[in-house]
């Protein structure tokens, strides 16, 4: 995910039942080091494609107002029934004295529409750190309670949450606090894993990764361009709850030794310990690293998806828009073509 990040899949599902006996049971772990895939892989019939989960991260809708209940129609409009939902629309929710992040732009201008530069991400950092600032009192004391509403308000509307990013909460500045309400906020909302930027410091890894073994958690650890074959190894290492949230994007986007071939066999070496994928289509470095709309790229979707498919790893994907909006366009139409193109490589 590029300036931090967040999407969507469920519908009855293997039924609600079971997604809420397994977080109450706390994932039970099962293998020294595997993720027990199956239970992790809260699918949904409608965005599950030839058995792989499509959903997106609610980050693709970031240049658009984003309260829960905006979020949910959005996942209906684009075709998305499971999420990996951003901790900012999660928080405002619960009670967050800071609110909700205003729509970022990144789409370019439509005709008469006066332009606005986009947000730097140096600008969005600064703006962040002073809003965490400001919660940090918040989630050490806040309430269970509205995270289970709002689990509730989604999954009644046939959209289950597999996955929770409040990166503000699991930062090297963050506290013991902080961290124990971003794990249960993640088990309160029906989610098997929170996600978070895969740390430099080799301790604080090591810290994410007693408190998932404590309240039975996974961490997926996401990546930028640092992505190689060995970024995760000290982290996976450090606890079975350590984990990855592979973005393929990224990782092509990166360059190097990092190839189709390469990633696919990252996929097959470490598919128990990756909680859920991140799919874009990104450049590799040769030809400039950008975001492209889907098919433009050199991000191989399709190998990947049949990968997936072929080895029926229950991996939950999340469609992770980043390439430039079109005039004419927004967030949820865009969503909804990747979403059908993904549909259209696993049906074909």
């Amino acid at each position: 995910m590029s300036n931090s990040k967040k999407t969507i899949q469920n519908s009855s599902r293997r039924n609600f039942l079971y997604q809420s006996s397994l977080a109450s049971l706390g994932l039970v772990f099962m293998g020294k080091n595997t993720l027990a895939a199956n239970s992790l892989f809260l699918s949904s019939p409608l965005s599950t494609i030839k058995g792989v989960q499509i959903g997106a991260i609610t980050y693709s809708f970031r240049s658009m107002p984003g309260s829960a209940e905006q979020l949910i129609q959005y996942c209906k409009e684009a075709g998305i029934t499971a999420i990996e939902l951003m901790g900012d629309p999660a928080e405002a929710y619960a009670g967050s004295p800071v609110g909700v992040m205003p729509p970022m732009n990144f789409r370019p201008p439509a005709a008469n529409e006066p332009a606005k530069p986009p947000m730097s991400r140096e600008d969005f950092m600064k703006s962040m750190e002073e809003r965490n600032a400001k919660a940090r009192a918040w989630r050490e004391t806040a309430s269970m309670d509205k995270f289970v509403e709002l689990r509730k308000l989604f999954n009644d509307a046939g959209i289950t949450i597999y996955a929770f990013k409040p990166d503000a909460a699991l930062g090297v500045k963050s506290t013991d606090g902080e961290i124990d309400y971003a794990m249960r906020a993640a088990k309160a909302l029906g989610a098997t894993s929170v996600n978070v930027e895969i740390p430099e410091n080799a301790d604080h890894s090591k810290r994410l990764g007693e408190f998932g073994l404590k309240h039975k958690v996974y961490v997926g650890y996401h990546a930028h361009l640092q992505a190689t074959d060995t970024a995760w190894d000290v982290a996976l290492s450090q606890s079975p709850y350590n984990a990855m949230n592979l973005d393929c994007g990224h990782y092509i986007a990166a360059g190097g030794a990092n190839t189709t071939a390469s990633l696919l066999a990252l996929i097959e070496a470490k598919h128990d310990r990756i909680t859920s994928m991140h799919i874009k289509d990104r450049q590799n470095k040769v030809h400039g690293s950008k975001n492209m709309p889907w098919g433009e790229g050199d991000t191989p979707l399709k190998e990947v998806l049949t990968l997936l498919k072929t080895k029926k790893y229950k991996i939950p994907t999340s469609i992770e828009l980043e390439y430039d909006i079109p005039a004419g366009s927004d967030a949820v139409k865009e969503t909804k073509k990747c979403f059908e193109y993904a549909k259209a490589i696993l049906e074909g």
